[in-house]
Parts: structure tokens; C-alpha cells; sequence
């Protein structure tokens, strides 16, 4: 078995007795290296003096007036977010404990790339080991939106900055230190390329099949079920199932804001109108393999987890609400 999402920079962390990631500095500096942050020509000595300082320390105390001292407004505002997702990061023994900590509680100001990149480091550590790369492929859409297509009766998800010719420049500055290439030719993953998915998953260019009672669904399950066990540390069996007619839903979880909208027609039974209906990607079954953990008004009843498109199918997945939202009583008790 090959590396795979070394754009995810998981090579740079050290791992804790427990297998979570630690920052180390040299991550630190990897968040230097995006072209926000890199002063321009024109940078006042403040940014210049803080840049230094930063790459020989980059965990050194940053105050307000430091940032403060900065000239240009959009740079002040660039170093404000970074600082605090900084010092963040610092506050906490791992990127998972930090990760949980901000979806728990709001990710405020931070922006979304940043927490998508955490998502695709925790990810990476969480299936260390898998061999199969078909619960690979689905797991990207953890972290990157997909755009669905319906080819010959079958839901194809595809990468939508690949396919959309639109990632002209690498999200994340490792790519650019790789030298993985930006161009891509876009395969569905099947049982004779599969193993290529080694080599090319920073290129984020094979497509899956995410039609109902096919490999794909498995592969997500798969996916979701080694998130729960890695961020929260229950472990759990979760089944793709083929559709929602006459369950009783006594707990449900959105895995994007569509299929969080439609959850909640189901829950008050309202009409779905076929449209709406054929905007469902994925239905799953998830039963937690130690009850103790469930809240009381859930205990013994299965959890439903529904996956949906956007109205102009797109697939924006939000994982956060595997950590948020099942009825698990250390949530409840921290929320």
C-alpha cells in the first residue's frame, strides 16, 4: 500500500500515545507559506518584522498591538484570523481535540479552509491503514465539494474544482511543494483502476459511483463509521439502506444543510414533493455498538443519516455533524 493525501501535510505532525496529531513547528509554517500571508513588496516593516518572526517562531506571543502596527487593513485582518486559529490550535493536546472543541462550540470568524483542512488531516489519520481506496475516494467528500451528475441511470459524484477547470492554484501550498500536478483526467473508480487511486489521490480526479445499492454508499459508511471511532471514540456499525419509507425516525442527522432541510419534513411529516425526494444522494443506518453512550430518549432505536444535493447538485458535506449531532450523552453534557 501507497501514501495517499499528502497535500493534507500529515507527514508534518507528530502522533500522541493515543494516535492523535500534534502540532509541531513546522506545520506551523505551512500556514506562513499560503499567499494571503506572504507580505507583498509594498509590506509596511510591521508585517515584514512579524513575517520574520513568525517563520523563526512560530509559536511566539502574538499581541494586538503587533497586529495593530500593521499598515494595510486586509493584512491586519488576514493575520487576525490566523493568530486565533493559531493559538487555537495551541490551546489543545491534538488537532482532533481542538477540531471537536470548535465545532462543538462555533468556529466563529475562522474560515471554512481552515477547518476543511483540519477535516482532511483528521481524516488521513483516522484511515491510516484502510486498503481499500473506494473508502478513500468517498471520504474526500468530507472536505471537498462534489458536483453529481446522472450518467446512463447511474449518481456520479465528481470533485467540482477538478471538473470545473477552476483550481488553478493549489488550495493548499504543499501541492506547490510536491509538485503534484494541477491537471487532471477524471476516471469513475472501479474494480480495474482502483489501485491507481495511490498515486493520484492529491489530484482529486476519480469520480464515484454514489448510486443506491452500490459500492460507493458501502465506502462512505465505511468512511463515516472511522470518523465517529477516531473524533469521538465510540465505535459504531452504520448500513446504506435504500430508502426511508415507513421508518420511524426517532433520531436523524443532516449530513449537509439539504439533507438537514428534508430531515425535517420527514420528522413532521410533511409532503416531499418528488423533486425534493430525488435530491437524496444516500441513506444510512447507524446503531451504536455500546448502548450506555445513547441518551435515554434514544436508547435501543437505530440513528438515520441522510446525505443530499443541492438543487444544482452539488454534494457539500458538513462532518461536524457526526460529532454534533448524535444523540451520544458526553455531547449532551458539553453542549
Amino acid at each position: 500500500m501507497s501514501d495517499f493525501w499528502l497535500s493534507s501535510g500529515h507527514h508534518l505532525l507528530d502522533r500522541d500515545e493515543g494516535g492523535g496529531l500534534v502540532v509541531t513547528d513546522d506545520f506551523l509554517k505551512v500556514y506562513l507559506a499560503r499567499p494571503e500571508l506572504v507580505p507583498p513588496p509594498e509590506a509596511c516593516a510591521a508585517e515584514r518584522g512579524l513575517y520574520g518572526a513568525l517563520l523563526a517562531d512560530p509559536r511566539m506571543p502574538v499581541s494586538v498591538s503587533d497586529i495593530a502596527a500593521i499598515e494595510d487593513a486586509d493584512a491586519r485582518e488576514n493575520w487576525q484570523l490566523l493568530i486565533a486559529f493559531r493559538d487555537h490550535l495551541l490551546r489543545y493536546k491534538t488537532i482532533e481535540s481542538a477540531y471537536a472543541n470548535l465545532v462543538r462550540n462555533g468556529v466563529g470568524r475562522i474560515p471554512p479552509l481552515f477547518i476543511n483542512q483540519l477535516v482532511h488531516l483528521i481524516l488521513r489519520n483516522a484511515l491510516d491503514g484502510v486498503t481499500d481506496p473506494r473508502v478513500l475516494r468517498a471520504a474526500e467528500l468530507f472536505y471537498r465539494t462534489q458536483r453529481v451528475t446522472l450518467h446512463d441511470g447511474s449518481l456520479i459524484a465528481a470533485d467540482e474544482e477538478t471538473i470545473g477547470g477552476i483550481n488553478t492554484q493549489p488550495v493548499s501550498p504543499l501541492v506547490s511543494m510536491l509538485g503534484i500536478p494541477a491537471e487532471a483526467h477524471v476516471d469513475v473508480i472501479n474494480d480495474d483502476n482502483a489501485e491507481t487511486y495511490w498515486e493520484r489521490s492529491d489530484r482529486f480526479d476519480m469520480a464515484i459511483d454514489l448510486t443506491a445499492g452500490r459500492e460507493g454508499l458501502d465506502a462512505l459508511a465505511t468512511a463515516m463509521r472511522l470518523w465517529i471511532a477516531h473524533v469521538l471514540g465510540i465505535e459504531v456499525e452504520i448500513e446504506a439502506i435504500k430508502e426511508l419509507n415507513e421508518v420511524d425516525l426517532s433520531w436523524y442527522v443532516g449530513l449537509d444543510a439539504d439533507a438537514t432541510a428534508i430531515g425535517d419534513m420527514l420528522w413532521n411529516n410533511d409532503e416531499i414533493d418528488e423533486a425534493t425526494a430525488t435530491r437524496v444522494v444516500g441513506l444510512f443506518r447507524l446503531d451504536f455498538a455500546d448502548p450506555s453512550f445513547v441518551v435515554d430518549e434514544v436508547k435501543g432505536e437505530p440513528v438515520y443519516l441522510i446525505l443530499a444535493m443541492t438543487p444544482d447538485k452539488t454534494i457539500r458535506m458538513k462532518p461536524q455533524n457526526l460529532v454534533v449531532g448524535l444523540p451520544i450523552r458526553h455531547l449532551e453534557a458539553a453542549s
